[in-house]
């Protein structure tokens, strides 16, 4: 089995690794990591950047602009543009906006994706995806859906209160999961709605304030009241919008992966450029026994994570639901990210945990995504059933 990437597909990510080592880095270091202390003019400036250097937006479609990169290709660009926090901003590949592009470009109606695809694709505007609730509502069973939408003259009222919806501060609109149908619990009755920012009925309340802070746009909490929004506002059909979501989660988790390893290779790099110079007992640092086994560990698990998403995407470019692959995917890879940042700031020792290097703001920001798309223990209890159920099949088939 061959795993290099197409000719095309490895010039990109060299060009990209380049371009975000080069021009990103220097402007992550300038904002500490925090992408909202540079403002929009800085989201502007990195994707201008990425414009002409040739690498902006490689997933979208050549119609909008891009390469129309499958999920394998995309892996390896990807992982380029994550060796920075702002790489993914700068590339216009950050979530929620390149789940959404992903989304829209399969299912969104030809004058939905004029409307909203095609200034997302640019970096004209940006987007984010309102599915989680507070409890008791939806998060990571989506089916606890609370939020409620009902059928008005022209249109549907929305009213329902939502939370972490990230990048909500300054998108220009919304796409709002809600239920239309059935009642809390069950599988069915969702619609996904447009909602535009100018919206009255649409409300960021406050910023949650969490341990990352690389995402732009915040994690907010976010009112729908008496918000009206006309039909064609609706995204794929009335009642399915759990299923038209499946589109956009599986490939979602893994480009998440994508950038969140090239986040683990940069801090891995770092460690071992400590250990290789540091000098301490009477050797180099690299040269202690402990202090090799967790750069080795790290190796593994680096090479372990990419594996586990190649698969992944090989399986969702063959049209496969991948969902077991993508779950093992993203479960080993959100905590083996956490490993490597975690062994690499302990390599660095009290420069670790300084301002001095970003890996502290590394730590923070990789230690969410073990929460985010689905908590571990959630993607490990849905592997296990998995597991379960394709066993007593086939015993019963056997039998």
């Amino acid at each position: 089995m061959d795993l290099a990437p197409e000719p095309e597909t490895a010039e990109l990510a060299l060009r990209t690794a380049a371009f975000v080592r080069e021009v990103v880095v220097p402007e992550e270091e300038r904002y500490g990591g925090v992408a909202a202390a540079g403002g929009d003019a800085l989201r502007q400036r990195l994707q201008a950047a990425a414009k002409d250097a040739g690498v902006f937006a490689p997933h979208v479609s050549r119609e909008y602009g891009g390469r129309g990169l499958d999920m394998r290709s995309r892996a390896s660009v990807f992982e380029e543009a994550g060796w920075s926090l702002f790489g993914p901003l700068a590339l216009n590949i950050a979530a929620p906006d390149e789940g959404n592009m992903h989304m829209l470009e399969a299912i969104a109606a030809e004058a939905q994706k004029e409307r909203y695809l095609r200034p997302l694709a640019t970096g004209a505007v940006r987007s984010c995806f309102a599915m989680t609730e507070p409890a008791p509502g939806a998060g990571s069973d989506p089916s606890a859906l609370i939020t409620r939408a009902e059928k008005v003259p022209g249109g549907w009222r929305i009213d329902g209160r939502k939370w972490f919806i990230t990048g909500a501060d300054g998108a220009a609109y919304t796409i709002c999961m809600a239920r239309t149908s059935g009642r809390p619990g069950d599988r069915g009755g969702a619609s996904m709605f447009f909602v535009d920012a100018d919206n009255a009925g649409m409300k960021v309340v406050r910023h949650i304030e969490t341990l990352d802070e690389s995402l732009y746009g915040g994690h907010c909490e976010v009112l729908f009241d008496n918000c009206v929004v006309p039909d064609e506002a609706v995204l794929g059909e009335i009642d399915e919008g759990f299923r038209h979501a499946q589109v956009r989660l599986g490939p979602a988790r893994m480009t998440h992966c994508m950038r969140w390893l090239g986040i683990a290779r940069r801090s891995q790099h770092i460690a071992v450029g400590r250990a290789a110079d540091r000098r301490l007992f009477g050797s180099r640092l690299g040269d202690l026994g402990m202090v090799q086994g967790m750069i080795a560990d790290s190796e593994i698990d680096i090479a372990a994570a990419r594996g586990l998403i190649t698969q992944a995407c090989w399986e969702l470019d063959q049209g496969r639901s991948g969902a077991q692959s993508t779950a093992i995917a993203k479960a080993f890879t959100a905590e083996a990210v956490w490993r490597v940042v975690d062994r690499s700031l302990q390599i660095c020792g009290s420069l670790g945990v300084s301002g001095d290097l970003l890996l502290g703001r590394f730590l923070r920001e990789v230690r969410p995504f073990r929460v985010y798309d689905g908590p571990t223990e959630t993607h490990r209890w849905a592997i296990a059933r998995r597991v379960v159920s394709r066993h007593v099949r086939s015993t019963e088939e056997s039998a």
